[in-house]
């Protein structure tokens, strides 16, 4: 997700975003989308990928894991099956070269066509975008998603000719809005919280459970995934949320990379952060080392900050 650079208008942000917890609000939404087809298109990507293949029913989609043989991070996207012999990947803005790259790696005498497809992802986000999505014309596909207790839903369109659009009365605004419901429901993204370095159970126990299944047979990088698991999650980071101290006033929102240090120690980098307006504070995510716990006290950029358990915690 790209955050643009021009001036930020804090008030209009914070009015985006709290439209978004109480109701809904549309974004244009950058989604890498690929089509994947093939008579032998099901059986190949169920010895790739974390999640069931074979399980998935026409116009179902899950979340899944790409991984290196290693049982690292290749890419994690979301996979619908749109017909018997095709199905569809969207990935985060950018990725989609690199996770088609990936999945045609072991392509080897079977009937598969790994291609991107020029899509447009309309995002409403909100306890109203269900309601919403229904008046939207123009999609191609229409999933419901849930971004760790904030729900919306993503609509697809192509990039040339009709594409959804929002109802006039559900309003359009600053996407950076977009990046700041992300961070505070601690939801990853490719590049910042899952790289190739990345374990898929330091992101969290939820995104396991949305990605990967324990019963489907054998994939690519399945064993340190299910070693993981046998014992108990155990791993040398995890995914939490930081809270600066902004009493002040004059705490910046910290760069990606910026250090977080706990008892003199660098414990992790920043990996995304913003201006919480319904915390109203800086707030940033960072792969901790399991020393640190949550509540601990550390500084991130030299600024004080608390550890916190992810979601964000908005009441």
């Amino acid at each position: 997700m790209t955050v643009q650079a021009d001036p930020i208008d804090a008030a209009a942000v914070a009015d985006a975003v709290s439209t978004a917890r109480t109701d809904v609000a549309a974004f244009e939404y950058h989604r890498d989308v690929l089509r994947i087809t093939g008579a032998d298109a099901v059986t190949y990507l169920q010895g790739q990928v974390s999640a069931d293949v074979g399980a998935l029913a026409v116009g179902e989609s899950s979340w899944s894991l790409v991984l290196e043989p290693q049982g690292k991070v290749d890419a994690w996207f979301r996979l619908t099956r749109t017909g018997e012999q095709e199905l569809l990947v969207d990935v985060d803005g950018g990725w989609g070269e690199r996770t088609a790259a990936r999945l045609r790696r072991f392509l080897l005498r079977v009937d598969v066509s790994i291609e991107p497809a020029a899509r447009r992802c309309l995002a409403l986000r909100g306890p109203l975008a269900a309601a919403a999505a229904a008046d939207v014309s123009d999609a191609e596909l229409t999933l419901a998603t849930d971004w760790r207790g904030l729900p919306g839903v993503d609509l697809f369109g192509p990039e040339d000719g009709a594409r959804p659009t929002a109802p006039a009365a559900v309003p359009s605004p600053d996407p950076l809005a977009l990046h700041v419901l992300r961070v505070e429901q601690g939801w990853p993204a490719m590049g910042h919280e899952l790289d190739a370095t990345t374990i898929p159970a330091e992101a969290g126990r939820w995104l396991i459970d949305a990605s990967v299944s324990f019963t489907k047979g054998c994939y690519t990088g399945q064993e340190l995934v299910a070693r993981v698991d046998s014992r108990g999650g155990n791993v040398p980071h995890h995914l939490r949320g930081l809270v600066l101290d902004g009493g002040t006033g004059d705490v910046e929102v910290p760069a990606p990379g910026t250090p977080v240090v706990a008892d003199g120690s660098e414990r992790a980098t920043v990996t995304s952060a913003a201006f919480s307006p319904t915390l109203a504070a800086p707030i940033a995510l960072g792969m901790l080392h399991r020393s640190v716990e949550v509540g601990a006290a550390v500084e991130v950029g030299g600024a004080p900050a608390t550890v916190v358990d992810l979601p964000f915690s908005l009441a």
